[in-house]
């Protein structure tokens, strides 16, 4: 089958034996996957591995055939990929043996796709393929910064640094649904221009004095995922007491912050990754309930995913990049 692998040093559309599902597994054909910024790095931290890794941790597709066992799907069955493996309750933390879907397992940027029966979902019946493909990952991403962890309401006001991002568009929109007011920035005008008309109340530019900008608005929660370029800048924005959840450093992941204003301040700082199946189910009702359609930039063909890597390194995307694998 064809499929998009880091190989040695390169990333190369090439051919691989298709894999078949054992008990309790299912082989789902995959029409469309979505890219995340982990794709990007996975080659830096493999280094020059000479084993094929198909790259990919999100997509939908068919389910073409299922394993022993299997009773909650049949052939013909329409899902998503659930990228989190071996989460299955919500907890505070990930259980041992968490791993995301695409490293150090084979991904999802392939014609067929392995996996066991429970890390996949039944796909929304609304969505298009494009749209269930860029799914899972960012979406249960901001759904657990935003709820799970940042305990937001519909009194709260929320700002987030980066308004272009996958997981940027779902928290728009899922704490516009609750009734929360939303902040955003982005040094783009066309992307600013694009959140706000996804229902951000406000947005700035990211060069600007936000303090100013903001005009003393208070800010309840923060989410961050940029790490050393924004996170003081944020933490300067939130009020007394406030509520900040980070979720990843796009930029260096090592930062510096005065002690001494942090706890004064009474602030609370919350780490999140991904989610568990549980938050995953609940995020999709959630979702069905408020019609609540992913942001989707563009989609190339599985032959030009060297292209789509590099418009999503170059942060060119408003909301999320597919793969178009099978039509």
């Amino acid at each position: 089958m064809k499929a998009y692998m880091h190989q040695g040093d390169q990333l190369i559309v090439g051919t691989i034996e298709e894999p078949e599902p054992m008990q309790g597994q299912v082989k789902v054909k995959i029409k469309v996957a979505g890219l995340n910024h982990r794709d990007l790095h996975i080659p830096e931290r493999r280094g020059e591995n000479k084993e094929p890794l198909i790259l990919g941790s999100d997509g939908a597709g068919i389910i073409e055939s299922v394993g022993e066992g299997v009773t909650t799907f049949s052939v013909g069955d329409e899902v998503v990929i659930n990228p989190g493996l071996g989460w299955i309750e919500n907890s505070d933390a990930p259980p041992e043996g968490f791993s995301i879907v695409g490293m150090p397992y084979h991904g999802t940027f392939a014609e067929k796709y392995v996996v066991d029966a429970a890390f996949v979902e039944r796909k929304p019946s609304y969505l298009t393929w494009e749209e269930a493909g860029v799914l899972v990952l960012p979406a249960l991403t901001g759904y657990r910064a935003l709820f799970t962890k940042g305990k937001s309401k519909s009194s709260d006001t929320i700002f987030f640094p980066g308004a272009g991002s996958g997981v940027a568009t779902y928290i728009i929109q899922f704490a516009k649904a609750v009734g929360a007011r939303v902040i955003v920035s982005s040094r783009s005008q066309e992307k600013r221009e694009k959140a706000r008309a996804l229902g951000a109340d406000v947005v700035i530019d990211t060069n600007e004095d936000w303090k100013n900008a903001l005009k003393g608005e208070m800010i309840d929660l923060v989410i961050e995922s940029v790490g050393e370029a924004t996170f003081n800048r944020s933490l300067d924005v939130l009020k007394k007491g406030g509520r900040m959840v980070t979720f990843g450093a796009t930029t260096d992941d090592q930062i510096t912050i005065d002690m001494r204003k942090f706890f004064y301040g009474q602030y609370q700082l919350f780490g999140s990754t991904m989610g568990s199946r549980e938050e995953l189910r609940a995020m999709l009702v959630f979702m069905e309930e408020q019609v609540i359609r992913p942001a989707v930039d563009c989609v190339f063909d599985l032959d030009d995913a060297a292209e789509a890597f590099t418009y999503l390194r170059n942060g060119k995307q408003f909301g999320k990049v597919g793969l178009r694998i099978n039509n």
